[in-house]
């Protein structure tokens, strides 16, 4: 049964949704002043963090990143250019393209990811809270 939120659980996705967009404007600002898109530090951060392995797939990356296969392909290719990922034929199946970050890539990842590691942990609560704020 849907009831009526109160002021308090309005107050809490008031608050959450300011903490969201704090957290991304500060991601934005980051990955700006390491030269790349937040879009990029995003590819970066999904093929290093793939569950169980060091790549990731176009279609995986999609699904991560919640785009288009298209838009992904473009996105890789810019990252390409830049120095940062590497296509590899499949494994498994030749037609599938592996998507690997190169040393630049793993570095910049690295270096972008500990920022954002402290700024998650100054947010602390702050995700947990909202749970326990709604009906």
């Amino acid at each position: 049964m849907n009831t009526p939120l109160d002021k308090s659980e309005f107050e809490a996705l008031a608050d959450f949704r300011y903490q969201l967009r704090r957290f991304l404007r500060f991601s934005e600002l980051l990955t700006r002043r390491h030269g790349i898109t937040n879009l990029q530090y995003l590819l970066l951060l999904q093929v290093k963090g793939y569950p169980g392995r060091e790549w990731a797939c176009i279609g995986e990356l999609a699904e991560r990143l919640q785009a288009h296969q298209h838009g992904v392909v473009s996105l890789v290719s810019r990252c390409e250019k830049l120095g940062l990922v590497e296509r590899r034929p499949g494994r498994e199946d030749r037609r599938a393209v592996e998507v690997h970050l190169t040393a630049e890539g793993e570095r910049l990842a690295e270096s972008i990811a500990l920022h954002h590691r402290e700024e998650v942990k100054l947010l602390g609560g702050v995700f947990r809270d909202l749970a326990s704020q709604l009906r």
